[in-house]
C-alpha cells in the first residue's frame, strides 16, 4: 500500500499525527495510568463513600465525589493546569491560563519552569519534556487534582451543605491545590530546592488530610446521633470501592515518572508491598487490642500503606517498602485509636472518615521516611537534583531529611490558612452546614432520592408510602423497622 494512502494517524514518525518526539509506549502507559487514577475516583471512591456511610447519607456522599470529579475537570482545563505546571508567576505559583487550544495540546509535553540550575547559574537538569503530547499531561494531572478534592470530602461527609461544597471545590483547587502542585512538581521553590514528593504524598495526601480537617472544623459536626453510631450501609460494596482504589494506585504511582520505564516498575511493586504490609499490621493490631479483625480497619490500613509509599514509591528498595508498611500500619493506627481519644482538639473536630489520620499523618510519615530511605541510584533515575539520597545513605542524606520536614510544614501551613479563608468566605454567602432538619432525614431531604427502597434510617414515617397496615401502632412499627441488621 502506498504511503500516501495510509491515514495520517498511522504513518509512524512520518506525519504530524505521529511526530519524531512521540513515544507511543510512553503515551499509552500515561493514558492508561490517567485512566487508572480516574477509576480510583469514579467509580472507586464514589462506591466507597456511598457504602461506608450510614444509609441515609449514601447518595449525598457518593454525589459529593461525583460532583467534585466533574467540576475539577472543567476548572483544570480552563485555568488551573497552567497555575500548577505552566510558566512561573511566583516561586510557589504558575500563571493561570487555559489548556484548551489545539496548538497547545498537540505539542510535545513540557513543564516550562522545571529547568534546574546549579547555584552558579549553569543548567543541572534540563526542562521536563515527556515524549507525548500536552493533552496527555493535562489529563493525567487532572485525574490527580480531582482525587485530591474527593479525598478531602471524606472529612465532610454527613453534614456539609451540598451548595457550599459546589462553591468549595473550584476555590480550593485554585487557591490551595495549584500552589502545592507548582511548588513541588511544576518547578516551584520546593522543587528546585530538592524536596522529594514522588507521586503526591504531600501534594495530594498531606494537603487533603489537613484541608479536610480544617474544613471539618469550620463546617461543624454531624448530629450527635450520627457521630455516636455511623455504621456502613454496605460493607461488601465498600470493599469493592477499596479494591478499585488499591488497583488504581498502579497508575497513581506507576505513572509519575512520566514514562514507561524501570522506575515506574519499581514504583508499582513497592506500592503493593507497602499496602499489603500496612493492611496486615493494622489488622493484627485490631486483633491484639480489640480481639476482632475489623474490615473497615483493614481498609484503613490498606489506604495508609498506599499513602505512605506514595512520596517515595520509585525511590526506595523493597525492604524499605516493608518497613514503611509496618510504620504506616501502626503510626496512623496509634494516632487514630489512642491519640485521637485523648486529644480534645481531635475529638472536637468531626473528621467523618478520619482523613487526618489516613492521609495527613500517613502522608507526612511517608515524606519523612522517603528522606531516610531514598536510594541514590534510584534517585538518579528520577530526580532533577543530582546526588540526592536518603539519610541512611550518608552524604547529603541528612539535609534531605530536613528538606522533607520543611516541605511538609509548608503544605500544612498553606492549607490551614487557605482552607480557613475559603470556608469563612463561603460562610458569608451560604451556610456551610445543612440545617438540623435536613441532617435528621438525610438524602431524602437533600436530594429527594434514596440509595435503597427501604424504610428506616432518617426517614419520616408515612403509612401510605411504606405500605404497612394501620392496626400496628407507630411505636411497634418503628421498633420492628429500626436497624435492618437487627432484624434477622
Amino acid at each position: 500500500m502506498a504511503t500516501n494512502s495510509i491515514p495520517l494517524a498511522y504513518q509512524g514518525n512520518t506525519s504530524a499525527a505521529s511526530p519524531d518526539w512521540l513515544n507511543k509506549g510512553d503515551n499509552a502507559w500515561q493514558m492508561i495510568s490517567a485512566t487508572l487514577v480516574g477509576l480510583q475516583s469514579v467509580p472507586g471512591l464514589v462506591i466507597l463513600y456511598g457504602s461506608i456511610v450510614k444509609k441515609k447519607w449514601a447518595v449525598n456522599s457518593a454525589f459529593m465525589a461525583l460532583y467534585a470529579f466533574a467540576a475539577v475537570i472543567i476548572c483544570w482545563v480552563t485555568w488551573a493546569y497552567n497555575m500548577s505546571f505552566g510558566d512561573k508567576l511566583l516561586p510557589f505559583w504558575g500563571k493561570a491560563g487555559p489548556a484548551l487550544g489545539q496548538r497547545f495540546l498537540i505539542a510535545q509535553a513540557k513543564l516550562p519552569a522545571s529547568t534546574h540550575h546549579f547555584s552558579n547559574g549553569t543548567v543541572e537538569t534540563q526542562m521536563i519534556t515527556p515524549f507525548y503530547p500536552m493533552a496527555t499531561m493535562v489529563w493525567f494531572q487532572c485525574a490527580f487534582a480531582a482525587i485530591t478534592l474527593i479525598l478531602l470530602a471524606g472529612s465532610l461527609l454527613g453534614r456539609m451543605n451540598i451548595k457550599a461544597w459546589m462553591m468549595f471545590v473550584p476555590l480550593w483547587l485554585t487557591f490551595s491545590y495549584t500552589v502545592g502542585a507548582f511548588s513541588l512538581w511544576g518547578g516551584g521553590f520546593l522543587f528546585h530546592w530538592g524536596v522529594i514528593d514522588y507521586s503526591g504524598g504531600y501534594v495530594i495526601h498531606l494537603s487533603s488530610g489537613i484541608a479536610g480537617f480544617v474544613a471539618a472544623y469550620w463546617v461543624g459536626p454531624r448530629l450527635p446521633a450520627d457521630r455516636e453510631r455511623f455504621p456502613p450501609n454496605n460493607v461488601l460494596l465498600m470493599l469493592a470501592g477499596a479494591g478499585l482504589l488499591w488497583m488504581g494506585w498502579a497508575g497513581f504511582n506507576g505513572g509519575d515518572p512520566y514514562s514507561a520505564n524501570i522506575d515506574s516498575s519499581m514504583a508499582v511493586l513497592n506500592t503493593n508491598i507497602c499496602a499489603a504490609t500496612s493492611l496486615l499490621v493494622w489488622t493484627w493490631l485490631d486483633v491484639i487490642f480489640f480481639d476482632k479483625p475489623s474490615v473497615i480497619g483493614a481498609v484503613q490500613g490498606m489506604i495508609t500503606g498506599l499513602v505512605c509509599i506514595t512520596p517515595g514509591a520509585g525511590l526506595v528498595q523493597g525492604w524499605a517498602a516493608i518497613v514503611m508498611g509496618i510504620l504506616s500500619g501502626s503510626v496512623p493506627w496509634f494516632t487514630m485509636m489512642v491519640v485521637h481519644k485523648r486529644w480534645s482538639l481531635l475529638q472536637k473536630v468531626d473528621d467523618t472518615l478520619g482523613v487526618f489520620h489516613t492521609h495527613a499523618v500517613a502522608g507526612f510519615l511517608g515524606g519523612i521516611l522517603t528522606g531516610l530511605f531514598a536510594e541514590p541510584e534510584l534517585c538518579a533515575l528520577f530526580l532533577p537534583v543530582t546526588n540526592s539520597r536518603g539519610g541512611i545513605y550518608g552524604g547529603s542524606g541528612g539535609s534531605q531529611l530536613l528538606k522533607q520536614i520543611v516541605g511538609g510544614l509548608f503544605i500544612i501551613g498553606w492549607n490551614i490558612v487557605s482552607t480557613s479563608i475559603i470556608c469563612v468566605a463561603i460562610k458569608v454567602v451560604i451556610p456551610l452546614r445543612m440545617s438540623d432538619e435536613q441532617l435528621k432525614i438525610g438524602d431524602d431531604a437533600v436530594h429527594g432520592e434514596e440509595a435503597y427502597a427501604l424504610w428506616g434510617d432518617g426517614e419520616v414515617y408515612d403509612s401510605t408510602k411504606h405500605g404497612m397496615v394501620h392496626e400496628f401502632s407507630d411505636e411497634k412499627i418503628h421498633r420492628r423497622a429500626s436497624g435492618a441488621t437487627q432484624v434477622v
